[in-house]
């Protein structure tokens, strides 16, 4: 018997699915609602976030060079550049969303792909989200407690609600969603201007002594490529747009036009922002501050510094529903293909949103708040994650000659995923013999994988109580939220 249960809910048929009134599967999939502004949001929402507040400081211990950190900002910004419009041929070869997990799936096959799936879902995304919101929560109570920082269990409190809110957000609306999310990167820009202007007016005043001798510094391999790391970590976020694919309008148009108007605005914003901290602040200023923005605005708007929290605030709650809102959709991709349980890909039959997909990126980031120094995790998989971001480039050259009649409406040079992959390769062996823990830890994290995908994902004659448990789980997740498998996508292997 089909149709709706007493309190209106739709009923499960035998395998679990929701169908509609006369017994058919209604048509329930993710829409193109993303605009080609949406995607500019997007990249820009979720690049700027905490790091041009805070990474100044990374970037200059390592070099103690004027001149030459302000490179490094426009050599990360054209490296990020690069990586983008390799991930645009990418994006346009391969339209599923999922980003690095289907390019990766699509070149290297199932175990590689899941290998990226099991980082980012057991740290990368919700450590990340933890962060951020953490961020988002120390600022937003600063004002509040001008003469200390605030309490620590104040702090996790509100970043949980933020999550929270920002989850209820995204499984209403994926317009609403967006909304937020343009609205608050224009906020996050408008503040990036103020220091700007500021930094500007500063100059003007006759104010150039930081700039004197500005290529005077210490210039060793190691340090560079660990102050590439606070450049590079601020511009985190470069490859989201590619995570939402499917959901937005005309992609092979708009994915390659977002990049390139948000690349370019993002780097030159940071130069310029840059140019007003040094312009400011000393060399010594920005390597002792924590939060240079908050050093900045103590220097330059006097009685109105509680206005530099108030715009970090924004700035990264912004930067929480950008990556709640690409990494459900990671998950989601990765159910389809099998290699998360099924109910992952289950989405709103009205809404068309994700939300047990969405409601599990939420939990795992709520998790990360319990850890007493989760910001320890981010030294675990940094070099992990740009090996990710080389493989799926590596991808795209394996790709090219294993699937030469893969349609590309968008085809790079081959000497832009060459330079990527050196620059890559530099970033990730560089540090090692500074930091050679990390990576251990962040490879044993990632082949801890290797068993559970042959336990969990390639052993298919499970016992019939393993799949009598499962059943039973999506089902009830199906009736409460009212979700249902979203209308057949093909298959990555088959793309």
């Amino acid at each position: 018997m089909s149709g709706r249960a007493a309190n209106g809910r739709p009923r499960s048929s035998e395998n679990g699915d929701v169908r509609s009134e006369g017994g058919d599967h209604k048509t329930v999939k993710l829409q193109r609602k993303i605009t080609l502004m949406n995607g500019v949001a997007i990249i820009v929402g979720t690049i700027v976030g905490s790091g041009i507040f805070v990474s100044p400081a990374g970037v200059y211990t390592g070099t103690k060079s004027v001149g030459f950190s302000i490179i490094i900002w426009c050599l990360s910004g054209m490296f990020s550049m690069l990586g983008a419009l390799c991930y645009a041929e990418l994006g346009c070869a391969v339209t599923r969303s999922g980003g690095d997990y289907a390019y990766i799936f699509v070149a290297f096959g199932p175990l590689g792909a899941f290998l990226m799936l099991w980082v980012s879902l057991l740290i990368i995304r919700p450590t990340t989200q933890a962060i951020v919101a953490i961020t988002f929560a120390e600022y937003a109570a600063k004002p509040f407690f001008p003469e200390c920082r605030p309490p620590e269990n104040a702090i996790r409190l509100l970043a949980a609600v933020c999550l929270c809110l920002l989850t209820a957000v995204n499984c209403l609306s994926v317009r609403w969603a967006m909304r937020i999310q343009s609205v608050f990167t224009y906020a996050k820009i408008s503040a990036l201007i103020a220091i700007i202007l500021a930094g500007v007016y500063h100059v003007s005043s006759g104010h150039t002594e930081n700039f004197r001798n500005s290529f005077d510094g210490h210039y060793d391999l190691p340090q560079i490529a660990l102050s590439f790391y606070s450049g590079l970590f601020a511009f985190g976020g470069w490859n989201f747009l590619n995570f939402v694919t499917e959901e937005l309008q005309d992609p092979y148009k708009n994915l390659p036009r977002a990049i390139w108007i948000a690349l370019p605005l993002v780097t030159g914003i940071y130069v310029l922002a840059n140019v007003a901290y040094f312009a400011v602040l000393s060399g010594v200023e920005i390597e002792s501050s924590a939060a240079v923005a908050l050093t900045f605005g103590m220097r330059m708007f006097g009685t109105l510094t509680w206005i530099v929290p108030v715009f970090v605030s924004l700035s990264t709650f912004g930067g929480v529903n950008g990556i709640l809102f690409t990494s459900s959709r990671l998950f989601l991709t990765g159910s389809q293909e099998g290699h998360l349980p099924q109910l992952f890909s289950f989405i709103h039959v009205k809404r068309n949103t994700p939300i047990p997909s969405l409601i599990f990126t939420c939990i795992t980031s709520l998790m990360m708040l319990l850890i007493s120094d989760v910001f320890v995790l981010i030294n675990y998989y940094g070099q992990i994650l740009w090996l990710s971001n080389a493989a799926c480039i590596a991808g795209l050259l394996w790709m090219r000659r294993t699937q030469p009649d893969l349609p590309r409406p968008i085809r790079i040079h081959t000497s832009i995923p060459y330079i990527f992959l050196l620059c890559c390769a530099f970033i990730v062996i560089f540090p090692i013999p500074t930091q050679p823990w990390n990576t251990v830890i962040g490879l044993v994290i990632t082949l801890s994988g290797i068993p559970v995908y042959y336990l969990c994902i390639a052993w298919k004659n499970k016992p019939e109580g393993y799949h009598k448990f499962i059943r039973s789980i999506t089902r009830y997740v199906q009736y409460m939220f009212e979700v249902t498998n979203p209308e057949t996508t093909q298959s990555l292997l088959q793309s």
